[in-house]
């Protein structure tokens, strides 16, 4: 019951981060030629490998918001089919360099964050296993989309290597942990049981 409760608010901070994530996302990809909403859906779902998967009701909002803040610019299409096309503005082009400066700054934090709780919380030896990195998302916005992609692929690769040495070594601290219970768990019994000896 608790735990369902705890996964409703996990679930809800991440949908304000991602509110966010997508302002400068969207930003960065009308930084590099104008974009039409359903185009920068589908640029961040391929550029994610489908892992980020942006809907209408999720982006239009946003794109609404920056246009209106004067860091986009949209203009109908003539064709029959009328879309409108987003260009990024002078202002947003600034807003988008304060904000990437900022994430960099907070990236950091959180890996300093995440390693005091792996080392505290965890009891992860620092020295014993190498500690997970926060990457920076934006690299797949940031660079060409076949890169983009091999280097997603590596930083999982990366990720999951990571995930299993700190895993590994977190089973080996355990079982040794477990060991030394278990040896002085025996050698109680075996006083126990010369102490009934002597009694009797």
């Amino acid at each position: 019951m608790h735990l369902e409760h705890e996964d409703e608010i996990a679930t809800k901070w991440l949908k304000e981060v991602q509110k966010g994530y997508t302002r400068i996302a969207l930003l960065i990809l009308l930084s590099k030629r104008p974009y039409h909403g359903y185009e920068m859906m589908k640029e961040v779902e391929d550029r994610t490998e489908g892992f980020w998967k942006p809907t209408p009701g999720g982006v239009y909002p946003i794109l609404q918001s920056l246009e209106e803040l004067g860091y986009i610019k949209g203009e109908w299409g003539k064709e029959k089919r009328k879309r409108k096309s987003y260009n990024i503005t002078e202002t947003g082009k600034l807003i988008l360099d304060r904000s990437l400066i900022k994430h960099g700054q907070i990236t950091e934090s959180l890996n300093l964050l995440f390693k005091e709780y792996a080392e505290y919380v965890l009891a992860v030896e620092p020295n014993t296993a190498s500690m997970p990195v926060m990457k920076n998302p934006f690299s797949l916005f940031l660079d060409a989309p076949n890169q983009s992609r091999q280097k997603l692929l590596e930083t999982k690769h990366k990720r999951l290597e990571h995930m299993l040495k700190m895993l590994q070594t977190e089973l080996h601290t355990i079982e040794g942990k477990l060991a030394k219970l278990n040896k002085q768990k025996l050698e109680n019994g075996s006083e126990v049981e010369v102490e009934e000896e002597l009694e009797d």
